[in-house]
């Protein structure tokens, strides 16, 4: 009698097409590569939030005169938080979504980043910046340099500083609360994040320009190029901030705050204190 060999079912997705197996790896990323990979997906993410940031920003001073200045700063603040949000939701998984040097010290300094993980993606997010700023500077008309951060009139350097130091502290934190501390609501955490930018913008754009990244400042004035006399502000500001958004992290983390507010994953109700 003939003999006739069995055909094996393969698994199929909705089409009724067979379900590529995937194979089981033999090799893994070692430290360097797995540094390597984060430092590309800290490029790429660090590119596209500051493109859509730029070009937003860019788009609403070309349509100055037909909007008002209050509009103007809601606008401009919904490009750089939303822009921010949609990418940090795409790339966390890859290199932490930060494309901040000042999150990228707050992070170290809170200890919830390895400072030689921090030393291959600070120079991907400054040349990411640039990358993007240039990008935009080439697509689309309009001067870049009118998107440089810069004091408004009656800001001082000292109020600057601060200013900046504040509006960074509270992005920093947000940061390090919802993502870097683990909840049940971590996978929402680039919608919290996102909105802190937002929230941080709506005064940071008209007081100092609303940098809260030396990164965000520097790509821009380096495609210009156009750099203002007190640039350093942009840096000395935002990474204060991070600075307090971690010493802060750290005092709660060593008060165990979870124990003055408890039962606050849980879905019954917490034990009276």
């Amino acid at each position: 009698m003939p003999h006739f060999q069995e055909k094996r079912h393969q698994p199929a997705d909705d089409y009724g097409r067979p379900r590529q197996q995937l194979q089981p790896r033999n090799r893994h990323l070692n430290p360097f590569e797995k540094h390597l990979v984060a430092a590309t997906g800290e490029f790429v993410g660090t590119f596209l939030f500051l493109f859509f940031g730029y070009a937003g920003h860019l788009m609403v001073l070309d349509q100055g005169q037909a909007t008002s200045s209050g509009s103007r700063i809601i606008y401009i603040s919904l490009a750089y938080g939303f822009s921010l949000l949609v990418t940090v939701w795409a790339f966390y998984r890859i290199s932490g979504g930060l494309f901040n040097p000042a999150v990228t010290l707050g992070m170290c300094l809170a200890g919830q980043l390895p400072w030689l993980r921090a030393a291959f993606l600070l120079p991907a997010q400054l040349i990411a910046c640039m990358c993007a700023g240039a990008v935009v500077k080439v697509m689309f008309p309009g001067d870049i340099a009118a998107i440089n951060t810069t004091l408004a009139p009656g800001m001082n350097l000292a109020q600057g500083v601060f200013a900046e130091m504040f509006f960074t502290s509270y992005l920093v934190f947000v940061v390090l609360m919802l993502a870097a501390e683990k909840s049940k609501d971590t996978f929402i955490a680039p919608i919290g994040i996102g909105l802190s930018l937002f929230v941080a913008e709506i005064p940071g754009v008209y007081y100092t320009g609303g940098s809260l990244n030396p990164a965000r400042s520097f790509g821009c004035a380096v495609a210009a190029p156009s750099f203002p006399g007190y640039h350093w502000i942009y840096w000395v500001g935002p990474l204060l901030g991070a600075l307090i958004a971690a010493g802060y992290y750290r005092f709660v983390k060593f008060c165990h705050y979870e124990e003055a507010n408890p039962g606050q994953d849980n879905a019954t109700a917490p034990p009276e204190v």
